[in-house]
């Protein structure tokens, strides 16, 4: 079950999207706009696997084996796109600290 209220509210405080608007994004043809949702969930979501969940999985890889991880923040960012890789898609764990919790 997606939380639409807990999406708007941890990653989307500066923008007024409707649940349909982000539904639509998820689903949308044009790369760019799930690439943006995708962004903000992994970068901002406080429940970052239920969250992922609003794309389908086939689309999800896609986002993920996409996404180049910034230099700014890269840290968080990539520790952040490895834990959605392991729990995703049972990759293996690259940030040393994360290796004894999984």
């Amino acid at each position: 079950m997606i939380n639409f209220n807990k999406i708007k509210k941890d990653c989307f405080w500066d923008y007024t999207f409707t649940n349909k608007e982000i539904l639509q994004l998820a689903n949308s043809d044009d790369e760019r706009e799930r690439s943006f949702l995708f962004q903000k969930i992994l970068l901002n979501s406080t429940n970052i696997f239920r969250d992922l969940k609003i794309f389908d999985i086939e689309v999800l890889d896609s986002l993920i084996n996409n996404y180049k991880v910034p230099e700014f923040n890269f840290n968080h960012a990539f520790k952040r796109k490895n834990m959605a890789e392991v729990y995703f898609f049972d990759k293996p764990v690259l940030v040393n600290e994360l290796k004894w919790i999984i």
